[in-house]
């Protein structure tokens, strides 16, 4: 009797997963979501945003223009960071910061070549747009390392190294590049996977809802259990391909190198697919449209994701409310793992409790589907 009851549980499930399928390949909006959608979103994030400074546009004052001045605004000008503008009185520059038109000011004084020459401290002076507080500090940041490598030419030229000073020799591992990108593609990656898959399983089942299928399949003996294998499979298999056209655009569009396995980062993958697919179906216990089933996996998935994962906004500066709150966000451990897969490797350390947080996730996920599901189904 118990065999005759897997096999006919066996056959529900091949039947429900056959249907899905079917619904998923003549159903264009799978196909938008699974890869429109997320090539649209990575070539957005990849291009769009970059946290890298290029052609910071400064205005340069000179108030006594000497030979020592004209070396530093050689060096300060051939580079491929800044657009300068020179003049020698302040004021000339003031309304076009104020304006937007300059990213900084940096002025020389007058006594800057004679204090060198005496060998006493010299400075500059950097004023930015305090109200734009990331392009100002990453124009700060820029200006005072293009004066510290000027600095460094200059005494390395003149043979001004004494015995016993201190160099810094910086090493930059696994992005020697300091390209914002190679951490934003996989940030990028993690976001739409969580969105994708939150999405997939939440307007299929809302779809069922709509067409009124849904009252058909629960005239049928079907379980809770073959319902939701059911709908996983086939979404889980759509949502494997989408991240094979990530990966793919990652590495030949944007050049983000994959330092660590294909097989790990597969499997990685498909730990974190499952607890996007499983709040897919637990939004639709709720959701009966697919209109609300969009609105609220945009809401649980993907602005939590944004905000909470590390990827675009630094979760050790927030609050520890925002700190406990970040802590259940499944996106923040997958951007971590994915991030490590691609630039450092396969390193156990990160993707081990990773991978546990995660499958503790799914697994709380399908079993509130599951104690959900019957009172909606009744």
């Amino acid at each position: 009797m118990t065999k005759r009851a897997d096999t006919g549980s066996l056959r529900r499930i091949r039947a429900l997963i056959w249907k899905e399928t079917l619904q998923v390949t003549r159903d264009p909006s799978s196909f938008v979501v699974a890869f429109v959608l997320p090539a649209l979103l990575l070539f957005l994030f990849g291009f769009g945003i970059s946290f890298d400074a290029t052609r910071l546009k400064v205005g340069l004052i000179i108030e006594e223009p000497t030979p020592e001045t004209d070396r530093f605004v050689a060096s300060f000008s051939n580079t491929p960071y800044f657009e300068v503008q020179r003049a020698t009185d302040r004021r000339q520059f003031i309304d076009q910061l104020s304006a937007g038109r300059l990213n900084g000011i940096v002025v020389l004084a007058g006594d800057l070549s004679e204090r060198l020459a005496r060998g006493d401290t010299a400075a500059i002076q950097v004023i930015t747009d305090g109200s734009d507080p990331n392009t100002a500090a990453l124009a700060s940041g820029y200006i005072r390392g293009a004066w510290a490598v000027w600095q460094a030419q200059r005494n390395i030229s003149r043979d001004a190294r004494m015995p016993g000073q201190i160099s810094i020799n910086q090493r930059f591992w696994f992005n020697p590049e300091l390209e914002s990108r190679r951490f934003l593609v996989p940030g990028s990656i993690s976001l739409i996977m969580m969105m994708i898959g939150s999405l997939l399983t939440a307007l299929v089942v809302s779809r069922e809802w709509e067409r009124g299928t849904m009252e058909a399949l629960l005239a049928t003996p079907v379980g809770i259990r073959e319902f939701i294998i059911g709908k996983l499979v086939p979404n889980f298999v759509l949502g494997l391909c989408a991240m094979g056209v990530c990966v793919i655009a990652s590495r030949y569009v944007f050049h983000i190198p994959l330092r660590g396995s294909l097989l790990v980062l597969v499997g990685f993958t498909a730990v974190f697919l499952a607890v996007a697919l499983g709040l897919g179906l637990l939004i639709s216990t709720v959701a009966r449209t697919q209109f609300i089933a969009s609105q609220l996996a945009m809401l649980v998935a993907f602005l939590p994701g944004l905000y909470f994962s590390g990827f675009l906004f630094e979760v050790a500066s927030m609050p520890a409310v925002l700190r406990a709150v970040a802590k259940i966000v499944p996106a923040g451990y997958y951007v971590r793992g994915l991030s490590t897969i691609f630039l450092a490797g396969d390193i156990a350390t990160v993707l081990v409790p990773a991978t546990l947080v995660l499958t503790f996730m799914s697994a709380v996920l399908f079993a509130l589907t599951a104690l959900n599901t019957p009172r909606r189904l009744d």
